[in-house]
């Protein structure tokens, strides 16, 4: 069990640095943009200043996974109804889940459904230093995960003609940002609006002492409005020209949290429960706006550093952090319902489904709109083909979601307990549980 230990202050060494204003790169700071982390423990010193850092991982992992032992053609039909039996495969996903603890995760959650496999496994415990168990059932913070749903729901605009990709932030919102008339709904979609991503100075605009990591944490349970986001975005230089690039952005989907609003009349809760949770039968998921988690849920944690201030529960967290960029809440049962809902075309048409898993960029990960694509490693070389997604990290847990085209081959993971030092071996390794549940859907 990770210690509790929580110390006031650091001033020097590492954890202090890593919290520094800004928040401080990990081991590839000093690396061009969009090159992969070298040698880095997959899982561990990510921070802020790079947001990418969970996609590049979840992309090596299915690389990874593609260049081990070859994969069997996929079978192809409806999900079983009742568990296979257990096997090889499935000890194995069970022993990578109880590694990922032994090696420093508060909890883990992780499951893979596929027409030959149907397997669930939680380890852990639901708090940092309480003896409640993990289950599979339980609901955790997604983060990033939330950008797929809000991207639903911005398609579904489109398809109700409230809008088009080419529509205008301006001509929504007039005079929401400043000297950029030429940003679009495609170009938040896509993070290729060069809005920065804004999460940095939003919480360092709080604190007095930028190297305080007390500060820091509890700056995290503080609220944010949409304004505060727009506001912190564009206190810093835009990234480059709308449609010229990549780079991703939290406050972009802020803004596409306001359009939706603003065209509806609706406020975003209401529209995820009735036009993604609802018919997606996500019934454990929620768009909270406060701390409080009600029911089984895993409380994420952050770990700063052993010579420093150690670990930190996040109970306390406000989902405003993040708002439309990343305060959703569910389970790994309800992301596999929405990975399918959304590419079977129950949540939007297959074309619109084809568009948004249409990469607009190959820069970091191959991203469409709201969702990216990553090899299958189960498909031969000479046949490449892809499973869709999305990741989330939080300051405090770690998601992902990803599925084959037609639904049949899926995986799910939410972990707790995150690394927030510049030492990438400082926990655990994440990959060491997504490699093998990638070759589990195979």
């Amino acid at each position: 069990m990770p210690s509790t230990t929580r110390h006031r202050r650091a001033a020097v060494g590492l954890a202090a640095t890593a919290l520094a204003l800004p928040l401080a790169l990990g081991p590839d700071a000093g690396a061009p943009h969009g090159t992969p982390p070298a040698a880095a423990a997959v899982g561990s010193g990510w921070t802020a200043e790079d947001p990418t850092a969970l996609s590049r991982a979840v992309l090596a992992a299915a690389e990874q996974a593609a260049a081990g032992p070859v994969a069997p053609e996929a079978r192809r039909g409806p999900r079983p109804t009742e568990p296979a039996t257990p096997g090889v495969d499935r000890e194995a996903l069970d022993a990578a889940v109880r590694t990922l603890v032994d090696d420093g995760a508060v909890a883990v959650t992780a499951r893979v459904e596929t027409p030959a496999l149907r397997w669930a496994e939680a380890e852990g415990v639901r708090r940092l230093g309480h003896r409640a168990p993990a289950r599979t059932t339980d609901r955790f913070r997604v983060a990033s995960l939330t950008k797929p749903l809000v991207a639903t729901l911005a398609l579904q605009a489109v398809e109700r003609g409230d809008w088009s990709l080419d529509t205008r932030v301006e001509d929504v919102l007039p005079g929401l940002l400043p000297g950029q008339p030429d940003v679009t709904v495609e170009h938040l979609l896509s993070h290729r609006s060069g809005m920065p991503t804004g999460t940095d100075s939003l919480l360092l605009a709080r604190m007095t002492d930028p190297t305080s990591i007390d500060e820091f944490i509890a700056v995290l349970g503080q609220d944010y409005t949409d304004a505060d986001h727009v506001a912190a975005a564009l206190a810093t230089p835009w990234k480059f020209a709308p449609g010229s690039g990549f780079s991703y952005s939290n406050a972009g989907y802020v803004v596409l949290g306001m359009m939706l609003e603003e065209v509806t009349g609706r406020d975003l809760e209401h529209l995820l429960r009735d036009g993604v949770f609802r018919p997606a039968r996500m019934r454990h998921s929620a768009f909270p706006d406060e701390p409080p988690a009600r029911g089984p849920f895993l409380v994420g944690a952050a770990y700063t550093g052993a010579e420093g201030a150690g670990w930190y529960s996040l109970d306390h967290f406000d989902p405003d952090v993040f708002g439309a960029a990343g305060a959703a809440t569910s389970t790994t049962a309800d992301l596999l319902s929405f990975t399918d809902a959304l590419l079977l075309g129950r949540l939007v048409r297959p074309g619109t489904v084809a568009d948004m898993t249409t990469p607009r960029s190959a820069d970091v990960v191959e991203y469409g709109l709201g969702v990216y694509r990553v090899p299958d490693p189960c498909a031969p070389p000479e046949e490449p083909a892809y499973l869709y997604g999305h990741d989330g990290a939080s300051y405090g847990t770690l998601s992902v979601a990803l599925s084959s085209p037609d639904g049949s081959r899926s995986l799910a993971l939410g972990v707790t307990g995150r690394n927030l030092t510049t030492d990438p071996a400082a926990l655990y390794d994440l990959n060491e549980l997504l490699v093998p549940m990638l070759l589990a859907t195979c």
